[in-house]
């Protein structure tokens, strides 16, 4: 069990999407299927999501790939780090890796990233909107918690980075080899290499409320919906520039009736949380996402079948 002395239901119930947790010898006899150079080889792939992030004189600046060859050449030997996303996508040996998360719906796995940093290598104080395990497989890294942030946390101006303004730490950490921490969406953090290392970041799926709404939106006019607003009752007191509390209403209402369908929901939601993250790379990629709904059966964004056998 990668929680270490914590189990499944306690994880659930008192850390998950709520505070951080610190798992010491999570996997302590793991070895990455994915050595450094070849994680420099995936970022001159054109088809692979890439960054490079460096530090210098307190100044953060980013790159994103395909790179070649000659951009790792003539990099320091410190401050910097190399960050491939979807990694799993590629190489089947780390896609493994997401098999030792079984007490979490498989639906909401994003992907692993991984990243190589030289001493001193960081993206800075940040924090993400969703929930990520940090495996620390190679070298040691420095992890510094600090409070739950928002949409209105102060962040740096003119970065090319969300670095986030006035970080104070509340935590601190290093992890070695094995080790493994949990963060719930919006915890700031800021990790930096102790030593050359790789970290293994397991993300899992966050979509806004914004864009599951304009996703619903489209499914909508797909389904052939069909119906459009119309007025509650009037009367002589509301022609007037003033909208009445009464159209709000009634918009509401009409809005809610369009998404008030069991069935419909169940089945957007499926196909929305089983898309693939590279649908144009769909047919190069190890990608494979699963759900079931309501006697249904979903694969990377189809329904699949009517029946679970």
């Amino acid at each position: 069990m990668i929680l270490g002395n914590t189990t499944a239901e306690e994880f659930l119930a008192s850390y998950w999407q709520q505070q951080p947790l610190l798992i010491r010898a999570a996997m302590p006899d793991y070895r990455s299927p994915i050595s450094a150079d070849e994680l420099a080889g995936l970022a001159l792939e054109e088809e692979v999501e890439s960054r490079l992030v460096r530090c210098a004189d307190s100044q953060w600046s980013l790159r994103h790939g395909p790179f070649v060859a000659e951009d790792f050449l003539s990099l320091p030997e410190q401050d910097w780090t190399l960050l491939v996303q979807g990694v799993d996508l590629w190489v089947p040996q780390v896609q493994e890796l997401l098999k030792r998360f079984d007490f979490l719906p498989p639906w909401r796995l994003d992907d692993i990233m991984v990243s190589f940093a030289c001493p001193g290598g960081s993206v800075g104080p940040h924090f993400d909107q969703y929930d990520v395990f940090l495996l620390q497989v190679e070298g040691q890294r420095r992890w510094q918690i600090g409070p739950t942030c928002t949409s209105q946390t102060p962040l740096q101006p003119d970065s090319v980075l969300r670095i986030v303004a006035d970080f104070s730490a509340q935590q601190e950490w290093v992890l070695d080899p094995g080790d493994m921490l949990y963060l719930p969406p919006g915890v700031s953090h800021w990790g930096v290499a102790q030593s050359e290392c790789l970290t293994f970041s397991i993300g899992f799926r966050s979509p806004s409320i914004a864009d599951m709404l304009g996703d619903l939106a489209v499914e909508l006019i797909t389904q052939g919906y069909d119906k459009h607003y119309r007025d509650p009752q009037l009367i002589p007191g509301m022609a007037a520039t003033e909208i009445d509390p009464a159209f709000v209403a009634q918009a509401k209402t009409q809005l809610w009736q369009a998404i008030n369908d069991d069935d419909l929901i169940a089945d957007w939601f499926a196909r929305f949380m089983t898309a693939t993250k590279y649908p144009e790379l769909e047919h190069m990629t190890e990608e494979q996402r699963y759900a079931a709904v309501r006697g249904k059966r979903y694969f990377n964004g189809d329904c699949v079948d009517d029946a679970l056998q």
